[in-house]
């Protein structure tokens, strides 16, 4: 027989005795505990806790198992959080002209590796409908030219908003769209909205970023997956990763090797995203990797 499976995600301030309540709670209610990972930062004083379990008690409803766990929360000033380990979070991905980070995604879905829902992809430019049509995900054109007012570019934010709405969207990947987004937008999305960056930030923003690199003489490359804000390219960084280069590879060369991290580094920011692995701590995150 199946049980049902959980993810419970916490941060509260910390102090004595929080494993020891949360495991004595779970054993109390017929739970058993698959795998757990905690950690207490010592400059902020919160506590942060992550625990997979299944409910082996068929007498306690999900309703029942969350209702009295608000009540320990309460007791502990918790940020809490109870998932479905089973549940596949719906996911949209927005993509301008260059695609490897989307096509990367779009395998790691349709082979199983992602395990989330993809139910959009949004686009300022076309280039990837037919890429979008062969996985038979709905593509939305919406075009946003270049130097648009400050009118169009509302407008064309609400309708990427109302497709979040229309489709229950938990998770809004920037697969290399190259759109800022305004204050508002990001507000909308704060806290599911992940973006990729082509270096460790805050270096070589701006446009042909490897190019600048080569002419900089570089002897790592890098990509930085971090959640969107109102503070261009500041949001908490999720995963960073570097390759070595050297002065005898030409500016297409790096962006060949900087484009395979930026696809891998992504990739495990959106897994670690869909398994509940990430907590906010002020600027900083916790992953339980």
């Amino acid at each position: 027989m199946m049980h049902p499976e959980y993810i419970l995600t916490l941060s509260c301030p910390d102090q004595r005795g929080i494993v020891h309540k949360v495991s004595g709670f779970l054993a109390q209610h017929g739970c058993n505990i698959i795998d757990s990972a905690q950690f207490g930062d010592g400059q902020s004083k919160l506590f942060f806790m992550r625990v997979h379990f299944s409910a082996e008690d068929s007498q306690i409803s999900d309703e029942a198992l969350r209702a009295e766990f608000a009540s320990l929360g309460g007791d502990m000033q918790m940020q809490w959080q109870l998932h479905d380990a089973h549940h596949k979070p719906r996911v949209m991905l927005m993509v301008s002209k260059i695609g490897h980070c989307l096509n990367d995604l779009l395998f790691r879905y349709k082979s199983g590796l992602l395990p989330v829902e993809i139910r959009a992809i949004v686009s300022n430019h076309t280039d990837f409908y037919q890429l979008a049509a062969s996985y038979n995900i709905p593509f939305h054109h919406l075009a946003l030219a270049a130097g648009a007012s400050a009118e169009a570019k509302r407008v064309q934010e609400q309708k990427v908003l109302e497709i979040v709405a229309d489709n229950n969207i938990e998770l809004v990947v920037l697969a290399r769209y190259m759109q800022i987004l305004s204050p508002e937008m990001c507000n909308a999305l704060k806290g599911k909205a992940i973006n990729i960056h082509h270096s460790f930030l805050p270096s070589f923003k701006g446009a042909k970023p490897y190019y600048q690199a080569h002419e900089r003489g570089v002897k790592l490359i890098g990509a930085t997956a971090h959640f969107v804000t109102g503070d261009l390219d500041e949001g908490p960084i999720i995963e960073q990763d570097v390759e070595r280069v050297d002065h005898a590879m030409e500016p297409d060369t790096l962006t060949a090797i900087g484009r395979d991290v930026e696809c891998v580094v992504l990739a495990r920011a959106v897994k670690w995203f869909v398994e509940h692995r990430i907590l906010l701590n002020g600027h900083k995150t916790v992953v339980f990797k």
